[in-house]
């Protein structure tokens, strides 16, 4: 079996159903697991090179509109008569049914199945814990600085925030996605700020930067050390890699009620 994937979130899901060795092409910024790097590369995940993708003569291609701007992939895909898959997660439970429907597709649906059964097993033991926590303190969300982007509540990070015994500051929203404004965030005052780049590794990501917005500098989060710089792989990506960024924001939110959570054997995966 021949595998490609157009995404990072497609090459990190086919990682969890052990099919990474059938996959001969990814994306430009596909970087996990490490044996990827080796793959080739077919172009940016916005604008991928399909001449290539259609000299790789792939049995299963994996495509995505996770992101705005990829429909131009999936166009040409058609265009081309080339079979793919495509998903387009906004939940937790959309990537749970992913990784089915991709295990059906490359026939491996128990292996899908017992990995679907695991990843749930994570999520209820948060839930437990988040309904444990004698505070849910609100969360900003900071995909993006200037413009503001920051997620809404038909997103992942809702549930997350939620999960891990937070509250998005923007779940309200019926948006994946909000373009707003640092005054905005400031009105609403955010008791955490979580700081998660898309593209960027956190070593890049200077804190200090919000003592310059206007106003940021009073905010309880600010004043009280509560900004953290997270990794947007494990936050960004609609992936099961996201219940290691669950976790992790879990135990530093709520320590003492999310100490004892760990990832299942089936996710762990280097």
């Amino acid at each position: 079996m021949r595998i490609v994937s157009l995404c990072p979130s497609n090459t990190e899901l086919a990682a969890y159903l052990g099919l990474t060795k059938y996959i001969v092409g990814v994306d430009d910024f596909s970087d996990w697991p490490k044996e990827v790097e080796h793959i080739e590369q077919l172009g940016p995940d916005l604008s991928i090179d399909i001449d290539k993708v259609e000299a790789l003569k792939p049995d299963l291609i994996l495509s995505s509109l996770s992101v705005p701007g990829m429909e131009k992939n999936i166009e040409e895909l058609d265009r081309r008569g080339l079979n793919h898959i495509c998903f387009n997660p906004q939940s937790l439970e959309d990537i749970v049914a992913d990784l089915k429907v991709l295990g059906r597709a490359a026939g491996i649906e128990e292996n899908a199945n017992r990995i679907a059964e695991a990843f749930n097993s994570v999520l209820a033991q948060c839930e437990k814990a988040a309904s444990e926590t004698e505070s849910h303190p609100s969360l900003y969300w900071e995909w993006w600085p200037k413009p503001v982007f920051t997620p809404g509540g038909t997103n992942w990070l809702t549930e997350i925030s939620r999960l891990a015994g937070g509250v998005n500051l923007y779940e309200a929203v019926e948006l994946a996605s909000i373009q707003t404004g640092w005054e905005d965030v400031a009105n609403k005052k955010p008791e955490v700020i979580c700081l998660a780049w898309v593209g960027v590794q956190p070593r890049k990501v200077n804190p200090s930067i919000l003592n310059k917005r206007p106003g940021w500098t009073e905010l309880d989060a600010v004043k009280n050390g509560r900004v953290h710089v997270l990794e947007e792989a494990l936050y960004c990506r609609p992936s099961p890699r996201l219940l290691e960024g669950l976790i992790k924001l879990g135990q530093i939110l709520h320590p003492e009620q999310y100490k004892e959570i760990k990832l299942p054997e089936e996710l762990k995966l280097t």
